[in-house]
């Protein structure tokens, strides 16, 4: 995905093949153009890729967290439908930095995938990787792109199951994430964040986050440091909302004071 002045570039695989789509903002409507074999699929899709299909009914907080919701109106969670295309970069940023999951990512794509059917006047995109291409890759050749043996083989395992993983887009919410779970090397903060991209899960909490928690406890209990298990204690009121929550206090709120250890850079290539 790039984005432009001129609106978002963004390239995938659907069921129907590869396509690509750029959406522009006006100020009443998204309008959407789409090329490639997936075209029609991502024309359907996209109500749901905006988040128009996003059920916030019953969801009213008061307090903070309402006047959050007015700071940051019209946030919606928005459903891609593509939950391999979500797995893998959440599989990369397992135990590491963002600035290492983003060059092991960006590297992994530049060497394994091919080209997008782009437009002429459309920038050259890259396609999200091929899970038949990864089942076929070694596990050294991810140390090429500062992935260990033990990512690597999440990875290569879930591109092997990658049809049985697109299935949990047609199952509830608890069912996808129990489909998930069963894949060895996938554990609860990878489901929640493939839930929240990919799922449009408005309940999903990423435990295990280095920063999540801080920010939960800072914003909700005025902690500038706070526990796993404390920040699903403040957010069990908002119940299925904690991932909605989650996304008001990270956009809306205020950030927790910086101060200490922070996570290590390790060596890269």
């Amino acid at each position: 995905m790039t984005v432009e002045p001129g609106g978002i570039w963004r390239a995938t695989r659907t069921p129907d093949g590869p396509g690509v789509q750029h959406l522009i903002q006006t100020r009443t409507h998204i309008e959407m153009r789409s090329w490639g074999p997936g075209a029609t699929w991502l024309a359907d899709q996209l109500p749901s890729l905006i988040g128009m299909n996003d059920d916030d009914s019953d969801f009213d907080p008061t307090g903070l967290l309402g006047t959050l919701r007015q700071r940051v109106r019209g946030l919606r969670i928005p459903r891609t439908d593509a939950v391999w295309e979500a797995l893998v970069p959440a599989i990369i940023e397992q135990k590491v930095t963002g600035i290492e999951a983003r060059e092991s990512f960006s590297y992994l794509h530049h060497t394994l995938s091919e080209l997008a059917p782009s437009p002429p006047e459309g920038p050259r995109l890259l396609l999200p990787l091929d899970p038949k291409v990864i089942a076929g890759t070694p596990a050294h050749a991810f140390m090429r792109c500062n992935i260990e043996r033990k990512r690597a083989d999440t990875i290569r395992r879930c591109a092997f199951y990658a049809r049985r993983i697109e299935e949990t887009i047609d199952m509830s919410i608890h069912d996808a994430r129990r489909r998930l779970g069963a894949l060895p090397g996938v554990g609860e903060w990878t489901i929640a964040e493939v839930g929240i991209r990919a799922l449009g899960d408005a309940d999903a909490v990423s435990v295990g986050d280095y920063h999540l928690k801080n920010w939960v406890s800072w914003n909700l209990a005025g902690r500038p440091r706070g526990s796993d298990n404390e920040m699903l204690e403040l957010l069990e009121p908002y119940r299925p909302h904690r991932g909605r929550t989650v996304l008001l206090v990270q956009h809306g709120g205020s950030a927790p004071p910086k101060y200490g250890a922070r996570m290590t850079i390790q060596q890269r290539w």
